[in-house]
């Protein structure tokens, strides 16, 4: 007889289990007000979103905002509100996904109130699930800010640290991001060496064999940073929900009419 596990049960188990705590990330390069146009796209193929990253202050802290539009109507809007004392530290998170591009998710939490709340569908136009309480929040929590913690990595260098995945209810899993080797990319008439970053999420333990047996390990994700004093984002790489498809988003150029 074979004994099937509901999905969601499954995922608990596989996210279970959370890692030990790492040191934070030290401030190199302090973020500020920024604006951004980007574009969405399968590799090679053509564009099927575009989008902005803004970030401004925000009563003492940063507040980092992915916006992306597809044209199918669907939403990405994600925002993370982080300080930035000595060390990176995530104050507070949300991220909602609808639309026919996803399954549906609707999360947040901060670390003021130490509470949580989720709406999550497994598979698109599955049931939905909710879920909403305590969460803890180490020093070393970074949902929605791979980017800026690997502008602040010291040159050749990995970090260690923990992001909060939900299934509704959270799990801290491991994300580990390092240098994974050099590209040559044009900016105009020049040539520029930019840094493939490799951001793998990591489930430990007996956890992370269940995982890797019923083929649901966390996506393997890769940055692009143009190397430089001050590093550049050039390209993001990887799925955007557990099993998504791979889409690549970059800066996206002004077009001026004749």
């Amino acid at each position: 007889m074979i004994v099937r596990i509901p999905l969601i049960v499954m995922l608990s188990m596989i996210l279970g289990g959370g890692p030990a705590a790492a040191d934070p990330i030290k401030v190199r390069l302090p973020e500020g007000t920024t604006r951004g146009f980007l574009v969405v796209h399968p590799p090679g193929g053509e564009p099927i979103g575009y989008g902005e990253l803004l970030q401004k202050t925000a009563g003492g802290a940063i507040e980092s905002r992915l916006l992306l539009k597809f044209t199918d109507g669907s939403v990405h809007d994600e925002t993370s509100t982080f300080s930035q004392r000595d060390v990176f530290r995530l104050e507070a998170y949300k991220l909602v996904q609808r639309g026919a591009s996803f399954p549906g998710m609707d999360v947040q939490f901060d670390r003021k109130s130490g509470q949580y709340r989720a709406r999550i569908r497994e598979e698109k136009g599955g049931e939905e699930n909710v879920a909403s309480g305590a969460l803890e929040m180490p020093l070393d929590l970074y949902n929605g800010m791979a980017l800026t913690l690997l502008k602040n990595l010291p040159v050749s260098s990995s970090a260690s640290v923990q992001m909060a995945a939900f299934t509704p209810k959270p799990r801290l899993i491991r994300m580990v991001l390092g240098p994974e080797g050099t590209d040559i990319v044009r900016a105009g008439p020049e040539s520029k060496e930019a840094t493939r970053y490799l951001v793998k999420l990591e489930v430990g333990g007996l956890a992370g064999v269940i995982a890797s047996l019923v083929g649901k390990d966390p996506p393997d994700l890769r940055y692009w940073l143009v190397n430089g004093e001050v590093p550049a984002f050039g390209r993001f790489e990887g799925a955007m929900y557990l099993k998504g498809p791979v889409w690549q988003i970059e800066m996206n150029p002004l077009r001026w009419p004749h």
